[in-house]
């Protein structure tokens, strides 16, 4: 901005502005001037309808998160949110990008292709949001609200899923009818090589999804596997998992080993051999054992004792769940050649944690067994070869062994150098 001249005869020669700085400020102002009746004009050519769009989009992206958070509800991985989120948006930008380049630059008469495409998304959208609007409220209505890794979400049940895919069913139908109306498919014989071609494409392609989708419905049907339920199968290897969430073609397991997540086809994991250990037989929980192979030289007492010792101080241990008055059975359930198999019960119902469970109890069943001297390795016999021909001598984890040629007091034995020494790691030795 300049000062203004001061009247007088030397007014125009040093004070207020120079020609430069005039021409300046008047182009300025027609610069101002000129950019206003193209404002009114890129306004004018906004209908109605326009500026609905552009308001509700405006909305939609700003209001994107609690959105998708709201019909998210009991989704527990963020990636899912962060797709949909992502989706969402990019679909409200299109929006608003065709609304402005069709209104701002393109003529309606000579363009009417922006008109079919912006119209498409339009009812896709619509649909979009319509099924999810749909599938929440169906999931509110008859899912199952549970206990997944500690969080309540609300899991589906077979209701639920039935009438979400009838609902996707639909609501596609409808989309794709109105898609090619839009796109002035009005003859019969247009409109039936459109849907026929999408048909022929589903037809062709059932084998790879309708199995999986109708596996995933007997699966929720069944309730034999439901979400947060402890399984395990043998896929290869033994797994042990936490079943995650029974999607539309898949099912996510965590496997509780490895801590790591499991993706199965629905179809594959109906053809497993699955035990769910969630499933308890009894109110006292999973019932579980422990086998060890104890001596013939320890006595039935002593063992007993050492397990039911090592029963008291894992309920008090606060790491170890196992309820209060839980008793153990122990019980010798084979007499073998060198040992008794010992089987030791106990139940738990905090199958998520299983196995730490029971580390942690053998554990403390190594340590008692220590303290009592009771030898928990399997108990071996070696042929001792001398002139009399071979003696067997056990050979226990807490006795001495005797080699060929030696009594108890170490005395030698006749004939004991016409033969081999045989020890623990001998080449007689045997098991």
């Amino acid at each position: 901005m300049c000062s203004p001249a001061r009247p007088g005869p030397r007014a125009g020669s040093g004070a207020g502005c120079s020609a430069a700085q005039r021409r300046t400020a008047m182009d300025d102002g027609w610069n101002l001037q000129a950019l206003l009746p193209v404002l009114r004009a890129a306004l004018a050519n906004f209908s109605i309808t326009d500026l609905v769009l552009i308001a509700v989009n405006s909305l939609l992206l700003l209001f994107s998160q609690p959105i998708i958070n709201l019909f998210s509800h009991g989704e527990t991985r963020n990636e899912v949110q962060k797709r949909r989120l992502h989706l969402f948006r990019v679909i409200n930008l299109m929006i608003l990008l065709l609304v402005l380049f069709y209104s701002l630059f393109l003529p309606l008469a000579s363009h009417s292709w922006v008109t079919r495409v912006l119209s498409s998304l339009l009812v896709a959208y619509l649909g979009y949001l319509g099924f999810h609007l749909i599938n929440y409220l169906i999931k509110r209505r008859f899912g199952r609200e549970r206990e997944v890794g500690g969080s309540k979400v609300i899991a589906e049940t077979y209701n639920s899923r039935l009438l979400s895919l009838l609902t996707a069913i639909f609501v596609f139908i409808v989309v794709l009818i109105s898609v090619v109306q839009i796109f002035g498919f009005d003859s019969l014989l247009q409109a039936g090589g459109v849907i026929g071609f999408i048909g022929v494409f589903l037809a062709l392609t059932q084998s790879s999804w309708a199995p999986d989708i109708i596996s995933g419905l007997i699966i929720l049907n069944s309730k034999l596997v439901e979400e947060g339920d402890v399984i395990e199968f043998s896929d290869g290897e033994r797994i042990t998992g936490m079943v995650f969430k029974t999607k539309v073609f898949h099912t996510e397991i965590l496997n509780l080993i490895n801590n790591h997540r499991i993706m199965l086809q629905n179809s594959r994991l109906r053809q497993q051999t699955i035990h769910n250990l969630s499933k308890f037989a009894s109110a006292k929980g999973l019932r579980e054992v422990l086998s060890f192979k104890i001596g013939y030289g320890v006595e039935e007492a002593a063992v007993r004792a050492m397990f039911e010792a090592a029963a008291e101080e894992a309920i008090q241990d606060p790491d170890i769940p196992f309820d209060e008055g839980m008793e153990v059975d122990v019980k010798p359930v084979e007499a073998g050649d060198f040992a008794v198999l010992w089987n030791l019960y106990y139940h738990t119902k905090d199958v998520r944690h299983l196995h730490r469970t029971r580390q942690l109890f053998l554990g403390l069943i190594l340590k008692h067994a220590r303290e009592a001297g009771i030898g928990l390795a399997t108990p071996m016999q070696c042929e001792l070869t001398g002139s009399g021909g071979p003696v067997a001598a056990p050979l226990t984890g807490d006795r001495h062994a005797q080699t060929a040629g030696e009594t108890d007091t170490g005395a030698p034995q006749p004939g004991a150098g016409s033969g081999p020494a045989v020890g623990p790691a001998g080449p007689l030795l045997r098991r």
